[in-house]
């Protein structure tokens, strides 16, 4: 046990250990048909509940399936959509040296909204994950931030008290989420601050 008052580093995982930007997405439907991936982009954005239901675990990955090849008009199907619509990742290298470090003192997880075709065409084949000794994704535990059930999911596993998690996610509503279920919370902005946080809370020295 370390002697700080946290037991569990709670990782979120895009934008924080994996930055992804959709623009490769767009750009490779708008070459198999000019504006093609325009029309999606603006389609996706506009039925974002799609997206979340998705991630939530509420809609099968053929019903999603199908919704995507009908926006495309046909034109990209099953496989080939999942490895467009994945190739969005690249990883935080500075960051995730910082994960068996942690590791030593600290239970790791990683808590992410994300949805089945990510994981299995984008990130899923990553070695750092093995780092976590658990993954809770949201099409898992069908539940995503900021929910309170998906933060007390964590909590049932890891057996420890709110207030020894310490979260970490870019975006402020998952950090508020977390605060609300009695942990400590970063949003993570950039690099250099988020360690520099860790360090203050003696995380890290």
């Amino acid at each position: 046990m370390p002697d700080k008052k946290y037991s569990v580093i709670v990782f979120d995982l895009g934008n924080v250990l994996l930055p992804f930007n959709y623009d490769s997405v767009t750009q490779k439907f708008n070459k198999i048909k000019p504006g093609l991936g325009d029309k999606f982009k603006k389609l996706y954005a506009e039925n974002y509940d799609i997206h979340r239901k998705f991630e939530r675990g509420d809609i099968f990955v053929e019903d999603f399936l199908t919704i995507m090849m009908d926006w495309l008009e046909g034109r990209v199907f099953g496989k080939e959509f999942c490895k467009i619509f994945s190739d969005i990742f690249t990883v935080n290298q500075e960051l995730v040296k910082l994960l068996p470090v942690l590791k030593k003192k600290y239970k790791l997880v990683l808590l992410s909204n994300t949805n089945y075709i990510h994981k299995k065409y984008g990130y899923g084949h990553q070695e750092f994950l093995n780092h976590f000794d658990k993954l809770f994704l949201s099409h898992e535990v069908r539940a995503i931030k900021p929910e309170k059930e998906i933060y007390k999911a964590v909590e049932k596993y890891t057996g420890k008290p709110s207030g020894e998690h310490l979260f970490i996610d870019d975006i402020k509503e998952y950090v508020d989420g977390a605060k609300k279920c009695g942990w400590d919370a970063i949003q993570f902005i950039e690099n250099d601050q988020l360690i520099k946080a860790l360090e203050l809370k003696k995380v890290l020295k």
